[in-house]
């Protein structure tokens, strides 16, 4: 259960992360980053942990 919420947190941070932009439609360095270091979180728990693929 803790690796499903655990999931949808850093998914929904992946996904904030890597679609912002500011008022000038311009994306920010820390955004990116910190959403794709979340989306490689949320893959690894994903297939590991709840998939058992690796």
């Amino acid at each position: 259960m803790v690796d499903i919420v655990f999931v949808l947190i850093t998914g929904f941070v992946a996904y904030h992360g890597l679609t912002y932009r500011d008022e000038e439609g311009e994306s920010d360095i820390g955004h990116l980053l910190f959403g794709a270091i979340a989306l490689l979180f949320c893959l690894r728990i994903l297939f590991v942990d709840i998939l058992n693929l690796v």
